[in-house]
């Protein structure tokens, strides 16, 4: 887990010596030429991360529990414990990066609300894409898949248009997020493949 950590602090220094120039330009590209007429669009999808992250598991666990399905609840334990690992990843980087937010280097920027986190990575797009990711692993349907990364895509770009992170930082959070879900899924399948060998996969 910390190898994990000290590699996105590792890439981010990387990123900021190598493309700082470019991060902020396209940043700037989408901040200061957006449509104000959707800023209440843009508020509402970012406010959306956590609330549907938080509410998608326990509402899939509640199926499973008046369905009697352990199927379904072992879907949503594991969309929970991923959301869990990108909160833990996302805070830890920032604690580590300790990256300003754009509008707080770069007046020019156009913050629409107001953060008192540090930048990197987005929190906001990591849970949305950990959410994402584990539905579209869970119900690998088209109808799932599409929707989920319309959606977690929707947030991260909500975050620069709303000029509260830097492309670098949407684009680490979505790592951030599939990352844990993957992560995720692997330790899910090793434990219990060590408890039982002949036991099916995670949701079979």
């Amino acid at each position: 887990m910390f190898k994990i950590i000290y590699l996105f602090a590792f890439l981010f220094c990387f990123s900021i010596s190598n493309a700082q120039n470019s991060d902020i330009d396209l940043l700037k590209k989408i901040n200061l030429n957006r449509n104000t007429d959707f800023e209440p669009f843009m508020k509402g999808i970012t406010n959306s991360a956590m609330p549907v992250s938080v509410g998608t598991p326990i509402i899939i666990y509640a199926i499973g529990l008046i369905e009697k399905d352990s199927t379904t609840k072992k879907k949503a334990i594991f969309i929970g414990e991923s959301l869990a690992a990108s909160v833990f990843i996302s805070l830890a980087l920032k604690s580590i990066t300790k990256r300003d937010r754009p509008y707080e280097t770069y007046p020019e920027i156009e913050n629409v609300t107001e953060e008192s986190s540090y930048s990197f990575p987005s929190a906001h797009t990591s849970v949305a894409f950990s959410t994402a990711t584990t539905l579209s692993m869970a119900y690998p349907k088209w109808y799932v898949i599409a929707p989920s990364f319309i959606w977690a895509g929707a947030v991260g770009y909500s975050r620069m248009y709303l000029g509260v992170h830097y492309p670098t930082d949407v684009l680490a959070g979505a790592i951030v997020g599939s990352g844990s879900a993957f992560l995720c899924y692997k330790l899910n399948k090793w434990i219990n493949k060590k408890r039982a060998t002949h036991q099916k996969k995670l949701w079979e």
